[in-house]
């Protein structure tokens, strides 16, 4: 038998406890030729929490004012169901039977008689009870009305999911055409600066170079020998026409002459007058 309130064994002032309900019909003693094992019955207390819950439980049943509690007919009705849990062999918590003896006491000092004098300045034995009664009663209004609250995993479901992986959005700002046009513009001045150019040099020959300088010799007369070079040739038009000028000496088609030491080197063509100095051959050139 499963007992999940104790409303059920309880009943109003003068009707007996009962011991079981079944399918409706209320059983008050045990059959004689019952037999039943000491762990047969399994029963579930739930719907009180302490004895001052039990209390609270018995006054709101019977609409009693918290403030003017019968305690004789309350502590029979609490030692009811004190009796009842030994019955089914509950262990009783200890404060269930502190309890029964606070309501023993009470009982046995509100039976005591007492003069006028001393009733007037002595406290009701019940303040100390009905204080807890009512501050019990406050905390469990609250704890009523936090029960209320959605709890998860009772009354909201967090699902468990994955969480996708979390990419921060770059903004790009925006550019206007102005500036569009300035960075195109420095894009290509840089270009400009970095412009290769393929020089493709012309080739030169000793031989034609030896041509070129009989060619300006033709005249007979002396020419300077730097006049020979052009310097927008380079070094390579510069040592070919050196060789030139040697393979002309070589052969003997040149000569070079030079009036005193660091003077100016002239070059002139070989001919029958080749024999004369300097000066004179040069002195029709004048």
């Amino acid at each position: 038998m499963q007992d999940t309130q104790a409303e059920a064994t309880l009943k109003a002032p003068g009707e007996q406890l009962r011991l079981a309900l079944v399918y409706g019909e209320a059983f008050n003693n045990l059959p004689q030729d019952l037999y039943i094992p000491p762990d047969a019955l399994e029963v579930f207390l739930e719907a009180f929490e302490g004895p001052l819950d039990l209390l609270l439980y018995l006054i709101r049943k019977q609409n009693i004012d918290i403030l003017d509690i019968p305690v004789a007919e309350i502590t029979r009705q609490y030692m009811g169901y004190v009796e009842l849990m030994k019955a089914v062999r509950l262990e009783l918590a200890a404060e269930y039977l502190v309890m029964a003896a606070m309501l023993a006491e009470i009982k046995s000092r509100m039976l005591l008689p007492r003069s006028a004098e001393v009733e007037e300045d002595e406290l009701d034995p019940r303040a100390e009870l009905i204080r807890r009664l009512q501050e019990y009663e406050r905390f469990k209004a609250a704890s009523e009305d936090i029960d209320q609250l959605p709890r998860v995993g009772r009354d909201l479901y967090v699902p468990r999911l994955d969480a996708p992986d979390a990419r921060a959005r770059k903004l790009l700002p925006e550019v206007s055409l102005e500036e569009l046009l300035i960075s195109m513009a420095e894009v290509l001045r840089r270009a400009d600066m970095f412009e290769s150019h393929q020089v493709t040099r012309e080739t030169l020959s000793t031989r034609e170079r030896m041509s070129d300088v009989l060619e300006r010799l033709k005249g007979g007369g002396f020419v300077p020998f730097v006049a020979l070079f052009t310097a927008e040739e380079g070094r390579l038009g510069v040592v070919v026409t050196f060789m030139a000028v040697l393979e002309l000496i070589k052969e003997s088609l040149v000569e070079l002459v030079q009036n005193e030491p660091f003077a100016p080197i002239h070059v002139r063509a070989r001919s029958d007058e080749s024999s004369l100095p300097l000066e004179e051959s040069m002195e029709p050139s004048l």
